[in-house]
């Protein structure tokens, strides 16, 4: 089953190229959703709503995308595939509203105005969904990422999304995180699992006190094309600011693994979707989340495979 939880689905949509792409989460109906942000250069739809202080509870489906903030617009196809199919708040005479989170990463579409996500791509990977495990590496919304970008964007790795479940005391927890930081990757022992290609004694940013936009000998990393978003789901029967406190420490799981993680240049934001179908106590369902994140954020660089000037992992 999609990320370890019944009655969730997920889809993908690639821009040709692999220069960018859309990834949804689409749950059962009543599932509750939340969001946190604790990157400093987010990009969202529907941020306030799901906020801690937001009126709403219910969240319809999650859509994350490259091309910056104009990958927001693949979430207008989301919504049009859900009313269609009378997902959403109901408003009376057979009108509903569906309420569909959204989060965007800086990729190479921001250049390529034809592989932006739009409301197509948004009904595409809908319409693509399916409850059986989703596809990792180089595609959907991390088709376009990268990751390590501390010593300039010519010394980092391809990235992409990643998934990871953890199960304990009955309750299951799976996380998609689509990778895209400034920063390097640590593997689960503390050893270095994506760094970047640069000598090991190189001062890397923030440490060298440059601004990030150039890195080792003025070379340009890019215009902070960073940013990690994800969603958690789970299983577990959660209030609204309890998946709000699960998506918030599941932020634990990139500080774990990313050197630095949540800063200036990053807009980092995990949702929170609770099913509700099973009892649980909200620090079990938290720190299953955090273990989980932890390792799709690793998962992202992991099965990416090489393109253009840049390596992957996956083609080790």
């Amino acid at each position: 089953m999609a990320l370890g939880v019944d009655g969730v689905r997920v889809g993908t949509w690639t821009a040709p190229g692999g220069v960018s792409g859309c990834t949804v989460v689409l749950p059962p109906p009543g599932t509750v959703g939340a969001i946190a942000v604790r990157g400093a250069a987010p990009g969202t739809r529907e941020a306030a709503a799901l906020g801690p202080a937001g009126k709403v509870t219910v969240c319809s489906g999650i859509v994350l995308a490259g091309g910056s903030a104009f990958g927001l617009a693949a979430a207008d196809g989301a919504m049009r595939w859900l009313e269609e199919r009378g997902i959403g708040h109901a408003l009376g005479a057979g009108v509903v509203v569906p309420i569909v989170g959204a989060a965007i990463v800086l990729d190479e579409a921001v250049l390529v105005p034809a592989a932006r996500p739009g409301p197509e791509a948004g009904y595409a990977a809908c319409d693509a969904a399916v409850d059986a495990d989703p596809s990792e590496g180089g595609v959907g919304a991390g088709a376009g990422c990268t990751v390590a970008k501390v010593a300039g964007l010519a010394h980092a790795w391809r990235s992409g999304q990643g998934v990871a479940v953890r199960r304990a005391a009955g309750v299951s927890v799976g996380a998609l995180v689509v990778n895209n930081a400034v920063g390097e990757v640590l593997a689960e022992d503390g050893t270095w699992l994506a760094r970047a290609r640069v000598a090991d004694d190189v001062v890397r940013w923030p440490v060298n006190g440059r601004a990030l936009g150039t890195g080792e000998a003025g070379d340009e990393v890019g215009p902070s094309t960073n940013t990690v978003i994800g969603c958690i789901v789970t299983d577990a029967r959660l209030t609204k600011a309890e998946a709000h406190r699960v998506a918030d420490l599941g932020h634990s799981g990139l500080a774990r693994t990313l050197r630095p993680a949540h800063t200036d240049a990053d807009g980092d934001a995990l949702f929170c979707l609770a099913t509700g179908a099973r009892d649980a106590t909200v620090d079990l369902v938290a720190a299953l989340a955090a273990d989980a994140v932890a390792d799709a954020v690793r998962r992202g660089p992991l099965t990416a495979s090489g393109r253009g000037d840049l390596p992957g992992l996956a083609d080790r």
